[in-house]
Protein backbone atom coordinates (compact mmCIF):
# COMPACT_ATOMS: atom_id res chain seq x y z
CA UNK A 1 0.00 0.00 0.00
CA UNK A 2 1.11 3.57 -0.59
CA UNK A 3 -0.11 6.86 0.72
CA UNK A 4 -1.21 9.72 -1.51
CA UNK A 5 -0.09 12.74 0.52
CA UNK A 6 -0.93 15.52 -1.93
CA UNK A 7 -4.51 16.48 -2.64
CA UNK A 8 -5.47 16.42 -6.31
CA UNK A 9 -6.78 19.83 -7.32
CA UNK A 10 -10.15 19.42 -8.95
CA UNK A 11 -10.79 23.10 -9.62
CA UNK A 12 -8.56 26.01 -10.48
CA UNK A 13 -8.67 29.07 -8.21
CA UNK A 14 -10.28 32.11 -9.79
CA UNK A 15 -7.75 34.58 -11.15
CA UNK A 16 -7.15 37.90 -9.38
CA UNK A 17 -7.12 38.86 -5.71
CA UNK A 18 -10.69 40.14 -5.50
CA UNK A 19 -12.28 36.98 -6.99
CA UNK A 20 -10.12 34.85 -4.71
CA UNK A 21 -11.21 36.89 -1.70
CA UNK A 22 -14.85 36.55 -2.71
CA UNK A 23 -14.42 32.81 -3.12
CA UNK A 24 -12.76 32.59 0.28
CA UNK A 25 -15.51 34.57 2.01
CA UNK A 26 -18.18 32.50 0.28
CA UNK A 27 -16.51 29.28 1.38
CA UNK A 28 -16.59 30.48 4.98
CA UNK A 29 -19.78 32.52 4.70
CA UNK A 30 -21.41 31.10 7.85
CA UNK A 31 -18.48 32.02 10.08
CA UNK A 32 -18.01 35.39 8.38
CA UNK A 33 -21.65 36.25 9.03
CA UNK A 34 -21.45 35.19 12.67
CA UNK A 35 -18.18 37.09 13.12
CA UNK A 36 -19.72 40.25 11.63
CA UNK A 37 -22.68 40.01 14.03
CA UNK A 38 -20.30 39.59 16.98
CA UNK A 39 -18.34 42.63 15.81
CA UNK A 40 -21.54 44.68 15.75
CA UNK A 41 -22.26 43.66 19.34
CA UNK A 42 -18.87 45.02 20.34
CA UNK A 43 -19.54 48.26 18.49
CA UNK A 44 -22.75 48.59 20.49
CA UNK A 45 -20.73 48.02 23.66
CA UNK A 46 -18.36 50.85 22.78
CA UNK A 47 -21.30 53.14 22.00
CA UNK A 48 -23.05 52.30 25.25
CA UNK A 49 -20.07 52.44 27.62
CA UNK A 50 -17.35 54.89 26.69
CA UNK A 51 -14.48 54.83 26.82
CA UNK A 52 -14.14 51.58 28.86
CA UNK A 53 -15.28 49.71 31.97
CA UNK A 54 -13.27 49.46 35.19
CA UNK A 55 -12.46 46.82 37.80
CA UNK A 56 -10.60 47.22 41.09
CA UNK A 57 -7.43 45.77 39.51
CA UNK A 58 -7.55 48.21 36.58
CA UNK A 59 -5.91 51.05 38.48
CA UNK A 60 -2.78 49.04 39.29
CA UNK A 61 -2.35 48.22 35.60
CA UNK A 62 -2.78 51.87 34.59
CA UNK A 63 -0.29 52.93 37.25
CA UNK A 64 2.21 50.49 35.78
CA UNK A 65 1.79 52.07 32.34
CA UNK A 66 2.05 55.62 33.69
CA UNK A 67 5.08 54.72 35.85
CA UNK A 68 6.90 52.05 33.84
CA UNK A 69 10.15 52.32 35.80
CA UNK A 70 9.00 50.05 38.62
CA UNK A 71 7.30 46.61 38.51
CA UNK A 72 4.16 46.06 40.52
CA UNK A 73 4.55 44.10 43.75
CA UNK A 74 1.04 42.70 43.38
CA UNK A 75 0.89 41.27 39.84
CA UNK A 76 3.12 40.95 36.74
CA UNK A 77 3.35 43.98 34.44
CA UNK A 78 2.68 42.23 31.13
CA UNK A 79 -0.66 43.94 30.59
CA UNK A 80 0.82 47.26 31.71
CA UNK A 81 3.35 46.82 28.90
CA UNK A 82 0.45 46.62 26.42
CA UNK A 83 -1.06 49.78 27.90
CA UNK A 84 2.35 51.42 27.67
CA UNK A 85 2.56 50.44 24.00
CA UNK A 86 -0.81 52.11 23.35
CA UNK A 87 -0.17 55.10 25.63
CA UNK A 88 1.03 57.52 22.90
CA UNK A 89 -2.53 57.49 21.53
CA UNK A 90 -3.95 58.54 24.95
CA UNK A 91 -7.22 56.65 24.61
CA UNK A 92 -8.88 54.03 26.79
CA UNK A 93 -11.44 53.66 24.01
CA UNK A 94 -8.61 52.41 21.78
CA UNK A 95 -7.55 49.98 24.53
CA UNK A 96 -11.10 48.60 24.68
CA UNK A 97 -11.26 48.35 20.87
CA UNK A 98 -7.97 46.43 20.73
CA UNK A 99 -9.23 44.05 23.39
CA UNK A 100 -12.45 43.45 21.46
CA UNK A 101 -10.32 42.58 18.43
CA UNK A 102 -8.44 40.14 20.66
CA UNK A 103 -11.71 38.44 21.55
CA UNK A 104 -12.64 38.15 17.88
CA UNK A 105 -9.12 36.88 17.19
CA UNK A 106 -9.64 34.04 19.66
CA UNK A 107 -12.75 32.98 17.74
CA UNK A 108 -10.83 33.11 14.44
CA UNK A 109 -8.10 30.88 15.88
CA UNK A 110 -10.67 28.35 17.09
CA UNK A 111 -12.41 28.28 13.72
CA UNK A 112 -9.20 28.04 11.69
CA UNK A 113 -7.75 25.24 13.83
CA UNK A 114 -10.90 23.15 13.71
CA UNK A 115 -11.68 23.83 10.07
CA UNK A 116 -8.23 23.46 8.55
CA UNK A 117 -6.36 21.05 10.79
CA UNK A 118 -9.18 18.90 12.14
CA UNK A 119 -11.45 19.11 9.08
CA UNK A 120 -14.67 20.01 10.86
CA UNK A 121 -17.43 21.33 8.63
CA UNK A 122 -18.03 25.05 8.68
CA UNK A 123 -21.06 24.85 10.95
CA UNK A 124 -19.21 22.68 13.48
CA UNK A 125 -16.18 24.96 13.70
CA UNK A 126 -18.44 28.02 13.89
CA UNK A 127 -20.48 26.47 16.70
CA UNK A 128 -17.31 25.95 18.75
CA UNK A 129 -16.51 29.67 18.46
CA UNK A 130 -20.00 30.90 19.38
CA UNK A 131 -19.45 31.11 23.19
CA UNK A 132 -16.44 33.38 22.72
CA UNK A 133 -18.28 35.55 20.21
CA UNK A 134 -21.62 36.03 21.94
CA UNK A 135 -21.35 35.40 25.68
CA UNK A 136 -22.29 38.75 27.24
CA UNK A 137 -19.80 38.30 30.07
CA UNK A 138 -17.02 37.65 27.55
CA UNK A 139 -17.88 40.92 25.78
CA UNK A 140 -18.05 42.76 29.09
CA UNK A 141 -14.67 41.37 30.13
CA UNK A 142 -13.11 42.56 26.86
CA UNK A 143 -14.40 46.05 27.62
CA UNK A 144 -12.76 46.14 31.06
CA UNK A 145 -9.32 47.69 31.48
CA UNK A 146 -8.02 44.26 32.51
CA UNK A 147 -5.49 41.68 31.37
CA UNK A 148 -7.95 38.86 30.66
CA UNK A 149 -8.57 39.46 26.94
CA UNK A 150 -4.82 39.54 26.29
CA UNK A 151 -4.27 36.44 28.44
CA UNK A 152 -6.95 34.42 26.63
CA UNK A 153 -5.56 35.33 23.20
CA UNK A 154 -2.04 34.29 24.24
CA UNK A 155 -3.16 30.96 25.72
CA UNK A 156 -5.34 30.05 22.74
CA UNK A 157 -2.55 31.19 20.40
CA UNK A 158 -0.07 28.84 22.09
CA UNK A 159 -2.47 25.88 21.96
CA UNK A 160 -3.27 26.61 18.31
CA UNK A 161 0.39 26.72 17.28
CA UNK A 162 1.21 23.49 19.10
CA UNK A 163 -1.77 21.58 17.67
CA UNK A 164 -1.40 23.02 14.17
CA UNK A 165 2.06 21.53 13.62
CA UNK A 166 2.57 17.80 13.97
CA UNK A 167 6.33 18.29 13.92
CA UNK A 168 7.67 21.44 15.53
CA UNK A 169 11.04 22.82 14.54
CA UNK A 170 13.24 24.40 17.17
CA UNK A 171 12.45 27.83 15.68
CA UNK A 172 8.73 27.26 16.13
CA UNK A 173 9.47 25.98 19.62
CA UNK A 174 11.22 29.26 20.39
CA UNK A 175 8.20 31.24 19.14
CA UNK A 176 5.90 29.19 21.38
CA UNK A 177 8.30 29.79 24.28
CA UNK A 178 8.18 33.56 23.78
CA UNK A 179 4.38 33.47 23.72
CA UNK A 180 4.41 31.44 26.92
CA UNK A 181 6.68 34.04 28.52
CA UNK A 182 4.23 36.80 27.56
CA UNK A 183 1.43 34.67 28.99
CA UNK A 184 3.22 34.27 32.31
CA UNK A 185 4.07 37.97 32.47
CA UNK A 186 0.42 38.82 31.80
CA UNK A 187 -0.92 36.57 34.54
CA UNK A 188 1.33 34.42 36.70
CA UNK A 189 -1.07 31.50 36.33
CA UNK A 190 0.16 31.30 32.74
CA UNK A 191 3.51 29.79 33.80
CA UNK A 192 2.02 26.31 34.49
CA UNK A 193 0.82 26.28 30.86
CA UNK A 194 4.51 25.80 29.96
CA UNK A 195 4.55 22.59 31.99
CA UNK A 196 1.46 21.29 30.19
CA UNK A 197 2.93 22.06 26.77
CA UNK A 198 6.22 20.37 27.66
CA UNK A 199 4.39 17.24 28.85
CA UNK A 200 2.30 17.17 25.69
CA UNK A 201 5.35 17.52 23.44
CA UNK A 202 7.13 14.76 25.33
CA UNK A 203 4.12 12.50 24.81
CA UNK A 204 4.34 13.30 21.08
CA UNK A 205 8.06 12.45 21.18
CA UNK A 206 9.02 15.89 19.97
CA UNK A 207 12.80 16.32 19.47
CA UNK A 208 14.59 17.53 22.56
CA UNK A 209 16.04 20.51 20.67
CA UNK A 210 12.53 21.87 20.11
CA UNK A 211 11.58 21.46 23.78
CA UNK A 212 14.88 22.99 24.92
CA UNK A 213 14.42 25.96 22.58
CA UNK A 214 10.90 26.51 23.89
CA UNK A 215 11.95 26.37 27.55
CA UNK A 216 14.91 28.67 26.92
CA UNK A 217 12.85 31.21 24.98
CA UNK A 218 10.31 31.24 27.80
CA UNK A 219 12.87 31.40 30.60
CA UNK A 220 14.93 34.31 29.30
CA UNK A 221 12.20 37.01 29.42
CA UNK A 222 10.82 35.66 32.70
CA UNK A 223 14.25 35.60 34.36
CA UNK A 224 14.96 39.07 33.00
CA UNK A 225 11.69 40.34 34.49
CA UNK A 226 12.53 38.71 37.83
CA UNK A 227 15.93 40.43 37.83
CA UNK A 228 14.19 43.77 37.20
CA UNK A 229 11.77 42.97 40.02
CA UNK A 230 14.69 42.19 42.34
CA UNK A 231 16.30 45.55 41.58
CA UNK A 232 13.11 47.31 42.73
CA UNK A 233 11.86 45.11 45.57
CA UNK A 234 14.93 43.24 46.76
CA UNK A 235 13.85 39.65 46.08
CA UNK A 236 14.19 37.54 42.95
CA UNK A 237 10.54 36.86 42.10
CA UNK A 238 7.68 37.88 39.82
CA UNK A 239 5.43 39.24 42.58
CA UNK A 240 5.22 39.70 46.33
CA UNK A 241 1.66 38.44 46.46
CA UNK A 242 1.68 34.68 45.86
CA UNK A 243 2.08 33.87 49.56
CA UNK A 244 -0.53 36.45 50.53
CA UNK A 245 -3.02 35.10 48.00
CA UNK A 246 -2.49 31.57 49.32
CA UNK A 247 -3.10 32.93 52.83
CA UNK A 248 -6.46 34.18 51.58
CA UNK A 249 -7.22 30.68 50.30
CA UNK A 250 -6.62 29.13 53.73
CA UNK A 251 -8.20 31.92 55.81
CA UNK A 252 -11.61 30.23 55.89
CA UNK A 253 -10.42 27.04 57.61
CA UNK A 254 -7.00 27.75 59.18
CA UNK A 255 -7.10 26.85 62.88
CA UNK A 256 -3.92 27.77 64.75
CA UNK A 257 -4.71 25.18 67.42
CA UNK A 258 -4.69 22.39 64.85
CA UNK A 259 -1.67 23.99 63.20
CA UNK A 260 0.13 24.00 66.58
CA UNK A 261 1.43 27.52 66.21
CA UNK A 262 3.46 28.46 69.28
CA UNK A 263 3.20 32.26 69.88
CA UNK A 264 6.37 32.24 71.94
CA UNK A 265 8.51 30.79 69.14
CA UNK A 266 6.51 31.73 66.03
CA UNK A 267 5.22 35.20 66.77
CA UNK A 268 4.97 36.26 63.12
CA UNK A 269 2.78 33.28 62.29
CA UNK A 270 0.73 33.75 65.46
CA UNK A 271 -0.07 37.33 64.47
CA UNK A 272 -1.77 36.00 61.33
CA UNK A 273 -4.06 33.67 63.28
CA UNK A 274 -7.72 34.61 62.87
CA UNK A 275 -9.51 34.80 66.20
CA UNK A 276 -12.95 33.88 64.84
CA UNK A 277 -13.68 30.13 64.79
CA UNK A 278 -13.92 28.73 61.23
CA UNK A 279 -17.66 28.13 61.59
CA UNK A 280 -18.28 31.85 62.15
CA UNK A 281 -16.05 33.29 59.42
CA UNK A 282 -17.15 35.07 56.29
CA UNK A 283 -17.98 32.87 53.27
CA UNK A 284 -15.27 34.60 51.20
CA UNK A 285 -11.56 34.65 52.01
CA UNK A 286 -11.23 38.05 50.35
CA UNK A 287 -12.36 39.68 53.58
CA UNK A 288 -9.19 38.46 55.28
CA UNK A 289 -6.84 39.83 52.64
CA UNK A 290 -8.27 43.00 51.11
CA UNK A 291 -10.60 44.44 53.72
CA UNK A 292 -8.58 46.42 56.28
CA UNK A 293 -11.13 46.20 59.08
CA UNK A 294 -10.70 46.04 62.84
CA UNK A 295 -9.35 42.67 63.84
CA UNK A 296 -8.24 41.85 60.31
CA UNK A 297 -4.99 40.03 60.97
CA UNK A 298 -3.29 40.44 57.59
CA UNK A 299 -3.06 44.19 58.15
CA UNK A 300 -1.76 43.82 61.73
CA UNK A 301 1.71 45.02 60.74
CA UNK A 302 0.47 48.40 59.54
CA UNK A 303 -0.29 50.22 56.29
CA UNK A 304 2.19 49.58 53.49
CA UNK A 305 3.36 46.20 54.78
CA UNK A 306 0.87 43.96 53.04
CA UNK A 307 2.87 43.08 49.90
CA UNK A 308 6.46 43.25 51.05
CA UNK A 309 8.88 40.31 50.64
CA UNK A 310 8.82 39.65 54.38
CA UNK A 311 5.04 39.68 54.66
CA UNK A 312 4.64 37.56 51.55
CA UNK A 313 7.06 34.98 52.93
CA UNK A 314 5.34 34.87 56.33
CA UNK A 315 1.85 34.61 54.82
CA UNK A 316 3.03 31.83 52.50
CA UNK A 317 4.55 29.90 55.40
CA UNK A 318 1.30 30.27 57.36
CA UNK A 319 -0.76 29.00 54.41
CA UNK A 320 1.52 26.02 53.83
CA UNK A 321 1.31 25.09 57.52
CA UNK A 322 -2.48 25.29 57.36
CA UNK A 323 -2.66 23.06 54.27
CA UNK A 324 -0.33 20.43 55.71
CA UNK A 325 -2.03 20.46 59.10
CA UNK A 326 -5.59 20.42 57.74
CA UNK A 327 -5.42 18.69 54.33
CA UNK A 328 -9.04 17.51 54.34
CA UNK A 329 -10.30 21.00 55.13
CA UNK A 330 -8.18 22.37 52.31
CA UNK A 331 -9.38 19.77 49.79
CA UNK A 332 -12.97 20.41 50.83
CA UNK A 333 -12.79 24.14 50.23
CA UNK A 334 -10.96 23.65 46.91
CA UNK A 335 -13.61 21.16 45.76
CA UNK A 336 -16.38 23.55 46.78
CA UNK A 337 -14.91 26.39 44.74
CA UNK A 338 -14.16 24.11 41.78
CA UNK A 339 -17.73 22.85 41.50
CA UNK A 340 -19.06 26.37 42.05
CA UNK A 341 -17.99 26.94 38.43
CA UNK A 342 -20.69 24.59 37.10
CA UNK A 343 -23.89 26.14 38.44
CA UNK A 344 -26.72 26.84 36.04
CA UNK A 345 -27.33 30.19 37.67
CA UNK A 346 -24.90 32.90 38.65
CA UNK A 347 -25.05 33.38 42.45
CA UNK A 348 -23.43 36.50 43.86
CA UNK A 349 -19.87 35.75 44.89
CA UNK A 350 -17.57 36.72 46.58
CA UNK A 351 -19.51 39.87 47.45
CA UNK A 352 -22.01 42.22 45.84
CA UNK A 353 -19.44 44.89 44.90
CA UNK A 354 -17.15 42.46 43.09
CA UNK A 355 -20.07 40.66 41.44
CA UNK A 356 -21.54 43.89 40.06
CA UNK A 357 -18.25 44.84 38.43
CA UNK A 358 -18.87 42.01 35.94
CA UNK A 359 -22.28 43.43 34.99
CA UNK A 360 -23.00 46.18 32.49
CA UNK A 361 -23.75 49.08 34.88
CA UNK A 362 -26.82 51.30 34.62
CA UNK A 363 -25.04 54.41 35.91
CA UNK A 364 -21.90 56.43 35.23
CA UNK A 365 -18.65 55.19 36.78
CA UNK A 366 -16.66 57.74 38.81
CA UNK A 367 -13.06 56.66 39.38
CA UNK A 368 -11.91 56.39 43.00
CA UNK A 369 -9.10 58.59 44.28
CA UNK A 370 -7.08 55.81 45.90
CA UNK A 371 -3.40 56.17 46.59
CA UNK A 372 -1.09 54.85 43.89
CA UNK A 373 2.67 54.59 43.34
CA UNK A 374 3.13 58.27 42.44
CA UNK A 375 -0.21 59.94 42.91
CA UNK A 376 -3.76 58.61 42.92
CA UNK A 377 -5.76 56.25 40.76
CA UNK A 378 -7.92 58.94 39.17
CA UNK A 379 -4.98 61.21 38.31
CA UNK A 380 -3.10 58.24 36.81
CA UNK A 381 -6.09 57.58 34.56
CA UNK A 382 -6.20 61.23 33.50
CA UNK A 383 -2.47 61.21 32.73
CA UNK A 384 -2.99 58.17 30.49
CA UNK A 385 -6.12 59.55 28.81
CA UNK A 386 -6.54 63.33 29.18
CA UNK A 387 -9.85 63.04 27.38
CA UNK A 388 -11.57 61.56 30.43
CA UNK A 389 -14.37 63.82 31.57
CA UNK A 390 -14.10 65.68 34.90
CA UNK A 391 -17.36 66.37 36.75
CA UNK A 392 -18.05 68.26 39.95
CA UNK A 393 -19.51 65.85 42.48
CA UNK A 394 -20.22 66.98 46.05
CA UNK A 395 -18.30 70.17 45.36
CA UNK A 396 -15.19 68.21 44.33
CA UNK A 397 -13.80 67.57 40.85
CA UNK A 398 -14.01 63.83 40.04
CA UNK A 399 -12.81 61.87 37.03
CA UNK A 400 -15.50 59.97 35.15
CA UNK A 401 -14.17 56.64 33.88
CA UNK A 402 -17.31 55.39 32.11
CA UNK A 403 -20.18 57.31 30.53
CA UNK A 404 -23.41 55.37 30.07
CA UNK A 405 -25.28 56.09 26.82
CA UNK A 406 -28.75 54.74 26.07
CA UNK A 407 -30.32 52.98 24.25
CA UNK A 408 -27.12 51.02 23.67
CA UNK A 409 -26.39 50.50 27.36
CA UNK A 410 -29.97 49.45 28.09
CA UNK A 411 -29.85 46.91 25.28
CA UNK A 412 -26.65 45.37 26.68
CA UNK A 413 -28.10 45.11 30.19
CA UNK A 414 -31.03 43.10 28.82
CA UNK A 415 -28.74 41.09 26.53
CA UNK A 416 -26.53 40.11 29.48
CA UNK A 417 -29.50 38.67 31.37
CA UNK A 418 -30.34 36.42 28.41
CA UNK A 419 -27.20 35.48 26.47
CA UNK A 420 -24.53 33.82 28.58
CA UNK A 421 -22.83 30.45 28.86
CA UNK A 422 -24.17 28.71 32.00
CA UNK A 423 -21.62 26.95 34.14
CA UNK A 424 -23.31 23.60 33.66
CA UNK A 425 -22.73 23.87 29.90
CA UNK A 426 -19.03 24.43 30.57
CA UNK A 427 -19.12 21.27 32.67
CA UNK A 428 -20.70 19.32 29.80
CA UNK A 429 -17.99 20.57 27.43
CA UNK A 430 -15.32 19.38 29.85
CA UNK A 431 -16.98 15.96 30.13
CA UNK A 432 -17.07 15.62 26.34
CA UNK A 433 -13.39 16.51 26.20
CA UNK A 434 -12.61 14.03 28.97
CA UNK A 435 -14.42 11.33 26.98
CA UNK A 436 -12.31 12.28 23.96
CA UNK A 437 -9.16 11.84 26.04
CA UNK A 438 -10.39 8.51 27.37
CA UNK A 439 -11.17 6.96 23.96
CA UNK A 440 -7.66 7.94 22.84
CA UNK A 441 -5.99 6.33 25.83
CA UNK A 442 -3.58 4.40 23.64
CA UNK A 443 -2.24 7.75 22.45
CA UNK A 444 -2.48 9.30 25.92
CA UNK A 445 -5.37 11.50 24.87
CA UNK A 446 -4.08 12.50 21.44
CA UNK A 447 -4.69 16.12 20.38
CA UNK A 448 -7.58 16.46 22.85
CA UNK A 449 -5.26 16.20 25.86
CA UNK A 450 -3.60 19.63 25.68
CA UNK A 451 -6.67 21.91 25.39
CA UNK A 452 -8.58 19.79 27.89
CA UNK A 453 -5.82 19.88 30.51
CA UNK A 454 -5.34 23.62 30.00
CA UNK A 455 -9.08 24.29 30.41
CA UNK A 456 -9.37 22.05 33.46
CA UNK A 457 -6.25 23.60 35.00
CA UNK A 458 -7.46 27.17 34.48
CA UNK A 459 -10.57 26.32 36.51
CA UNK A 460 -8.80 24.30 39.20
CA UNK A 461 -5.79 26.57 39.79
CA UNK A 462 -7.71 29.59 41.16
CA UNK A 463 -9.75 27.30 43.41
CA UNK A 464 -6.54 25.75 44.76
CA UNK A 465 -4.42 28.88 45.17
CA UNK A 466 -6.77 31.88 45.47
CA UNK A 467 -10.55 31.79 45.38
CA UNK A 468 -13.35 31.33 42.88
CA UNK A 469 -14.03 34.31 40.65
CA UNK A 470 -16.33 34.38 37.64
CA UNK A 471 -13.79 36.02 35.38
CA UNK A 472 -11.38 33.13 36.01
CA UNK A 473 -13.79 30.84 34.17
CA UNK A 474 -13.80 32.72 30.87
CA UNK A 475 -10.25 31.79 29.75
CA UNK A 476 -11.19 28.11 30.16
CA UNK A 477 -14.20 28.34 27.82
CA UNK A 478 -12.47 28.48 24.38
CA UNK A 479 -10.14 25.64 25.37
CA UNK A 480 -13.05 23.50 26.56
CA UNK A 481 -14.81 24.20 23.25
CA UNK A 482 -11.69 23.13 21.35
CA UNK A 483 -11.34 19.89 23.32
CA UNK A 484 -15.02 19.02 22.87
CA UNK A 485 -15.02 19.83 19.15
CA UNK A 486 -11.89 17.77 18.45
CA UNK A 487 -13.44 14.88 20.41
CA UNK A 488 -16.62 15.03 18.30
CA UNK A 489 -15.11 15.79 14.90
CA UNK A 490 -15.85 12.35 13.41
CA UNK A 491 -19.42 12.66 14.60
CA UNK A 492 -19.63 16.12 13.01
CA UNK A 493 -18.48 14.99 9.57
CA UNK A 494 -19.84 11.46 9.39
CA UNK A 495 -17.98 10.97 6.12
CA UNK A 496 -16.58 7.56 6.94
CA UNK A 497 -20.03 6.10 7.63
CA UNK A 498 -21.71 6.99 4.34
CA UNK A 499 -20.34 4.20 2.13
CA UNK A 500 -17.62 1.59 1.97
CA UNK A 501 -14.16 2.99 1.33
CA UNK A 502 -11.92 2.09 -1.55
CA UNK A 503 -8.35 1.00 -0.90
CA UNK A 504 -5.76 2.38 -3.29
CA UNK A 505 -3.13 -0.14 -4.34
CA UNK A 506 0.25 0.72 -5.88
CA UNK A 507 -0.92 -0.23 -9.36
CA UNK A 508 -4.02 1.90 -9.09
CA UNK A 509 -2.02 4.88 -7.90
CA UNK A 510 0.49 4.46 -10.71
CA UNK A 511 -2.16 4.44 -13.37
CA UNK A 512 -4.42 6.93 -11.62
CA UNK A 513 -7.35 4.59 -12.36
CA UNK A 514 -8.99 4.65 -8.96
CA UNK A 515 -8.76 8.42 -8.50
CA UNK A 516 -9.88 9.13 -12.07
CA UNK A 517 -12.84 6.77 -11.81
CA UNK A 518 -13.80 8.19 -8.42
CA UNK A 519 -13.66 11.74 -9.73
CA UNK A 520 -15.58 10.90 -12.86
CA UNK A 521 -18.32 9.17 -10.89
CA UNK A 522 -18.51 11.90 -8.26
CA UNK A 523 -17.43 9.53 -5.49
CA UNK A 524 -14.60 11.70 -4.27
CA UNK A 525 -13.56 15.33 -4.03
CA UNK A 526 -10.21 16.89 -3.37
CA UNK A 527 -10.91 16.97 0.37
CA UNK A 528 -11.28 13.18 0.52
CA UNK A 529 -7.81 12.22 -0.69
CA UNK A 530 -6.09 13.27 2.48
CA UNK A 531 -4.95 12.18 5.90
CA UNK A 532 -6.48 12.71 9.31
CA UNK A 533 -4.46 15.66 10.62
CA UNK A 534 -4.86 14.71 14.23
CA UNK A 535 -4.04 11.06 14.15
CA UNK A 536 -0.79 10.79 12.24
CA UNK A 537 1.51 12.07 9.55
CA UNK A 538 0.42 11.85 5.91
CA UNK A 539 3.70 10.24 4.99
CA UNK A 540 3.25 7.34 7.39
CA UNK A 541 -0.45 6.69 7.85
CA UNK A 542 -0.76 3.69 5.54
CA UNK A 543 -3.36 3.18 2.78
CA UNK A 544 -5.55 5.97 1.52
CA UNK A 545 -9.28 5.49 2.08
CA UNK A 546 -11.48 7.14 -0.48
CA UNK A 547 -15.13 7.61 0.45
CA UNK A 548 -18.07 9.12 -1.42
CA UNK A 549 -18.66 12.83 -1.69
CA UNK A 550 -20.38 15.43 -3.85
CA UNK A 551 -19.47 15.61 -7.55
CA UNK A 552 -16.63 17.94 -8.49
CA UNK A 553 -17.59 21.57 -9.03
CA UNK A 554 -15.50 21.96 -12.21
CA UNK A 555 -15.08 19.16 -14.79
CA UNK A 556 -11.61 18.42 -16.17
CA UNK A 557 -10.55 20.78 -18.89
CA UNK A 558 -7.84 23.25 -19.89
CA UNK A 559 -8.16 25.18 -16.61
CA UNK A 560 -8.32 21.96 -14.67
CA UNK A 561 -6.03 19.21 -15.93
CA UNK A 562 -7.73 16.65 -13.68
CA UNK A 563 -6.33 14.48 -10.95
CA UNK A 564 -2.63 14.47 -10.17
CA UNK A 565 -0.98 11.12 -10.76
CA UNK A 566 1.71 10.41 -8.19
CA UNK A 567 5.06 9.05 -9.28
CA UNK A 568 5.02 5.27 -9.58
CA UNK A 569 6.54 3.27 -6.78
CA UNK A 570 8.68 0.39 -7.90
CA UNK A 571 7.64 -2.92 -6.24
CA UNK A 572 10.19 -4.99 -4.38
CA UNK A 573 11.67 -7.93 -6.26
CA UNK A 574 9.94 -11.31 -6.06
CA UNK A 575 11.29 -13.50 -3.30
CA UNK A 576 12.53 -16.72 -4.96
CA UNK A 577 11.42 -18.93 -2.11
CA UNK A 578 7.81 -17.76 -2.10
CA UNK A 579 7.27 -16.67 -5.67
CA UNK A 580 5.21 -13.70 -4.58
CA UNK A 581 5.95 -9.99 -4.51
CA UNK A 582 6.08 -8.07 -1.25
CA UNK A 583 4.08 -4.81 -1.11
CA UNK A 584 6.28 -1.72 -0.77
CA UNK A 585 6.04 0.06 2.56
CA UNK A 586 6.01 3.77 3.34
CA UNK A 587 7.03 3.85 7.00
CA UNK A 588 5.59 3.16 10.39
CA UNK A 589 2.01 3.97 11.27
CA UNK A 590 1.32 7.45 12.53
Amino acid sequence: MVTVADRPRLDAPPPGRVPRLRAFLYRHRLFVGVLALAFLLRVVTMLGYGPALWFNDSYEYVSGAVNPDRPSALRPNGYSFLLLLLRPLHSFALVAFVQHLMGLGVAVLIYALLRVRFRLPGWGATLAAVPVLFDAYQIQLEHLVMSDAMFVLLVVGVITLVLWHRRMSWRLGAVVGLLLALTALTRSIGLPILVLVVIYLMVKRTPWKTIAAMITACALPVVGYMAWFASAHGNFAMTNSDGAILYMRTALFADCTKMRVDPRQELELALLCISEPPSERHFSGQKYLWWAQNGQRFHAFGVGTTFTPEMNKTAGAFAQRAILSQPLDYLGIVAGDFFRAFHWGRPRFPDAKTYLQYEFPPTTKVLPAWSSYRGSTDTDARVYDPGLRVAKIQEKPRVVGTDVTNPWAGFLQVYQRIVRLPGIVLGVLLLIGLAGVAVRWRKLGGPVLLPWLASFGLILAPAATAEFDYRYLLPAVPLACLAAAISLRHGFSGRAATAPATTVTPGDVTSGAVISDAVASGAVTSGDVTDDPAEGDPATTGPVLIGPAAPPAVPPGPANPGPVTPEPVAPEPVTPSSGTASAPTTGSAG
